[in-house]
């Protein structure tokens, strides 16, 4: 019997059994107001029409009527189904399908007609493929490439943990603009946010990538409110340094459903401002820091506020 990804207990089996919190009430800063036009639909029929997913959509993006009335969504590549089991992550887990091998030119036509000037590629967690799809990235990367030469590539990539160092090598070999992997949280809260993952592992990925090519742009992003502390905020970010990441990207943890990891707090403004100069203060080239900042929020006008810092 299939799966039914509207059924929360389904699509998220390994979170059934955690006992229910509700989040607590959203403060006002928080509050997204709905968009509706024309260019969300266009957007929304263009994406449809391939038959393409969206993280916009799978992880609940707040974010999403916004992008979307302005053309940009940030495409999910090789399923709608993560290996993983992150606490604190709306994508569907279990047993994804096989490889689709048109997907890589159906989303570079997207992006053409949706006339991207920067793209955010990301995928969820494939760690039953040998390479953990770095392949299939490469592959997307060279489509979009082909189909939308103008357009400068984000890729969002998952930690290939359980591959070789040839995974990470693939995809730095087809030269993306931006290589971004997300630390998601301080390594405290790695057992129970991302049980999955390893903190350092994550950090040295990162800093590989600028290795193998020392030109391209680095970034990574943590959420906040699930029970960090600011001076273990502070210390990752001296660890990003460390790593040669140039961009950073700090927001807030917004609980999908009662079954995901309890929010700790909301964290106002004014913390996230502060958050803001002190990364600035540690040498990244470009932050940003607020309550609805996601990792591809505003990715295109901050990848030019990226190439301006870097002179």
């Amino acid at each position: 019997m299939p799966r039914d990804l509207t059924n929360p207990d389904q699509r998220h089996p390994e979170k059934a059994r955690r006992t229910p919190s509700a989040p607590p009430p959203r403060p006002d800063w928080i509050r997204v107001k709905l968009r509706s036009s024309d260019r969300l639909t266009l957007t929304r029929d263009i994406v449809e029409s391939r038959g393409l997913t969206t993280v916009c959509q799978e992880a609940g993006c707040p974010n999403l009527g916004e992008c979307w009335s302005q053309g940009h969504a940030t495409m999910m590549i090789m399923g709608q189904i993560c290996t993983r089991g992150c606490t604190f992550c709306n994508v569907a887990t279990g047993r994804p399908d096989a490889l689709d091998p048109f997907e890589p030119s159906r989303v570079a036509d997207a992006v053409a007609r949706l006339g991207l000037d920067h793209v955010v590629i990301t995928s969820v967690d494939r760690d039953d493929l040998d390479d953990g799809g770095a392949a299939h990235f490469a592959q997307t990367i060279r489509a979009i490439r082909h189909r939308a030469p103008g357009t400068t590539i984000e890729v969002l990539v998952p930690d290939f943990l359980k591959c070789g160092p040839e995974a990470l090598e693939t995809v730095i070999a087809a030269r993306p603009d931006v290589f971004n992997h997300n630390l998601e949280t301080v390594p405290g809260l790695y057992a129970e946010v991302r049980p999955g993952a390893r903190y350092f592992h994550s950090l040295r990925l990162l800093q590989r990538a600028k290795e193998l090519e020392p030109r391209i742009f680095t970034k990574s992003g943590l959420m906040v409110g699930l029970g960090e502390t600011r001076p273990q905020i502070l210390q990752v970010m001296d660890d990003m340094r460390a790593a040669d990441v140039d961009f950073l990207t700090v927001g807030q943890y917004l609980q999908p459903t009662p079954r995901h990891h309890a929010i700790a707090r909301y964290v106002t403004p004014e913390e996230f401002a502060g958050y803001e100069r002190a990364a600035l203060g540690k040498g990244f080239l470009v932050v940003s820091a607020s309550p609805l900042t996601r990792s591809s929020h505003h990715a295109g006008a901050d990848f030019r506020r990226l190439r301006a810092a870097h002179g």
